[in-house]
């Protein structure tokens, strides 16, 4: 076991885990680290955590130190620079007409870099694109395209339980969700009802899914011939959160079982 720090460089970001270096960190810190993008400044959202180091996938990287003001100020720079230089670049591309949709710009916090995020459909060519912006800001440009699940949880909204995108407000991690999710949950595969704002499947299918699974565990599928105290027949309706199921006798009677696990 290893002891690590978690670092988030967003709100409700992704959290990345470094070595301490030899700190002691509490929550809400800031500090500067190196990542593979270059400097950044980050804030501590887990201080101390114990991980194997067989679950670390790459050599970690170490807290370069904690943050003065003058980073503090530097930061709050590049956040104001990165706003300017966003609205710049959705100009640009709609002097040119690309087929793409600019959401978000940072300066890692050295400057060496200066990173663009984009929504598109279809790969797009933005190599000019990049030169301009390279004239214009003399750094290294980097573009990336993102999909629909980063777009909602970078400007946010709400979805139609009435609450704020989870992915905007909590979730650190945006797991896969597959429609066989939504199958194990016996709800309806209507777009409309399955679907978040992102067009994508809510993220919220994913919650109640391993409970979902223990509940059906052993219980009999849709389709499967049983035994009741009534005669034989099929299961034709579940109702997993209940344990209980309904099926279609050889008489054509309809009766309502109680799964009772051995």
């Amino acid at each position: 076991m290893i002891n690590v720090v978690g670092i988030s460089f967003k709100k409700n970001g992704r959290i990345y885990y470094f070595d301490p270096n030899g700190y002691k960190l509490k929550k809400n810190i800031t500090v500067i680290v190196k990542t593979e993008q270059g400097l950044k400044f980050g804030k501590v959202v887990e201080p101390s955590l114990m991980i194997a180091e067989d679950k670390i996938k790459t050599p970690l990287k170490k807290i370069i130190r904690i943050s003065s003001r003058d980073d503090y100020n530097n930061h709050r720079k590049n956040l104001k620079d990165a706003a300017f230089a966003l609205k710049k670049c959705r100009e640009l591309v709609k002097k040119v007409d690309m087929n793409m949709n600019i959401i978000s710009a940072e300066y890692t916090f050295d400057r060496d870099k200066l990173i663009f995020y984009f929504l598109a459909d279809n790969r797009v060519d933005f190599r000019q694109l990049a030169r301009d912006l390279a004239a214009i800001y003399r750094v290294r440009i980097e573009l990336r395209q993102v999909g629909p699940r980063d777009k909602a949880k970078e400007i946010g909204g709400y979805g139609m339980c009435g609450q704020k995108l989870c992915c905007a407000r909590f979730l650190k991690e945006l797991d896969t969700v597959s429609i066989s999710m939504a199958k194990n949950q016996n709800i309806a595969l209507n777009p409309n009802k399955i679907n978040g704002l992102c067009g994508r499947l809510l993220c919220c299918l994913k919650y109640e899914n391993e409970g979902y699974e223990k509940c059906r565990d052993k219980m009999p599928k849709i389709g499967d011939t049983v035994e009741t105290k009534e005669g034989i027949g099929k299961v034709i309706e579940l109702d997993i959160l209940n344990q209980k199921y309904k099926v279609i006798l050889e008489d054509d009677r309809l009766v309502e079982v109680q799964y009772e696990s051995n």
